[in-house]
């Protein structure tokens, strides 16, 4: 009797061994098969696989010359100039434009040095006409920037008009870059894309408030949020803002009207004593030229210099308004 008993021990003891070997056998199974799986999925240590993995991220170049881009992408002004050439629209890189500007500075500085001998002078030279890149960027920016605050009213208008129907506040986005004008359009789409790629309200409207540097832009977005998190009527309140930004339109129009004549009269007063200097070397270069060839008229030059420049200055600040 002890010995069936003894038998029966082993035979439940064996078939339960076996049992757990078997669990353990298939766990092991399984999870070899999955993390074959992970490491086929995301391309660990096999090179046939490492050509697969692809980078989703935005990788833009801050030069072609990739001894430049490393350089310029460690300096912090680079995003800054990066940022300013999008707002302008135009599709230069930072490097291409700080070697323009190297370009029309060292170029026109070396000819005036060449033909005068003055180092200032030629300095002088080479940074007005090294700026003038900066500048006409500077300018399509602003070009940009005011045609986006005159669409602004009408975008808005639209998203009203959309909100009112029973679309959501991120299908008006939608609307609105279907079918108004460039920039707006761009801009919005943008947001837009945030938006659906799982971007939050909040934050997809501070890029917006980022690319597009205008206080009408803020005010819509601080708008907005403020009736995310407050509750009310949505299209009343873009309504009311699209009312606030016509009639700054309208106030802007006015100012300018009035300062027309002082803006006038301060390119007049700077731009006249250059093209006079420069009008009285084409008629008679022996006199003109002892302004640069003799200390008194170097002095002199320095002197009415510093007084345009600062004369330009304070008819800019009389003249120009914020509003």
């Amino acid at each position: 009797m002890g010995i069936i008993v003894v038998l029966v021990f082993l035979g439940v003891f064996g078939v339960v061994v076996l049992i757990a070997a078997a669990s353990g056998s298939g766990a092991t199974e399984q999870t070899r098969a999955m993390m074959t799986r992970l490491e086929s999925a995301i391309a660990v240590g096999k090179p046939d696989m490492a050509d697969l993995v692809v980078d989703v991220r935005k990788n833009e170049l801050m030069s072609s010359i990739p001894w430049l881009d490393r350089y310029l992408s460690k300096l912090e002004l680079a995003p800054r100039i990066r940022r300013f050439l999008y707002q302008a629209n135009v599709k230069w890189t930072v490097g291409g434009l700080s070697l323009l500007c190297a370009v029309c500075f060292i170029v026109p500085a070396y000819l005036v040095y060449w033909r005068t001998g003055v180092v200032i002078l030629s300095f002088v030279i080479g940074l007005v006409t090294g700026a003038g890149p900066v500048f006409w960027v500077y300018q399509k920016r602003k070009m940009r920037l005011g045609k986006f605050e005159q669409g602004l009213p009408e975008a808005i208008d639209l998203i009203v008009s959309a909100l009112r129907v029973g679309h959501s506040l991120n299908a008006a986005m939608g609307l609105v870059s279907r079918e108004c004008a460039e920039p707006v359009a761009g801009e919005f789409r943008l947001t837009f894309d945030e938006m659906n790629y799982g971007l939050e309200l909040k934050s997809a409207l501070d890029n917006l408030t980022t690319r597009v540097p205008l206080q009408d832009v803020k005010i819509v977005t601080t708008a907005v949020l403020i009736q995310r998190e407050s509750g009310g009527n949505l299209a009343e309140v873009l309504d009311k803002t699209a009312q606030v930004i016509r009639e700054r339109f309208r106030l802007r129009r006015q100012v300018a009207t009035h300062t027309a004549q002082g803006r006038l009269t301060g390119w007049i007063l700077t731009l006249l004593p250059v093209v006079l200097g420069f009008l009285l070397y084409l008629v008679n270069p022996e006199l003109m030229s002892n302004l640069w060839k003799k200390d008194l008229g170097i002095k002199l030059l320095y002197a009415a210099g510093s007084m345009i420049v600062i004369g330009g200055l304070i008819i800019r600040k009389i003249v120009n308004m914020d509003v």
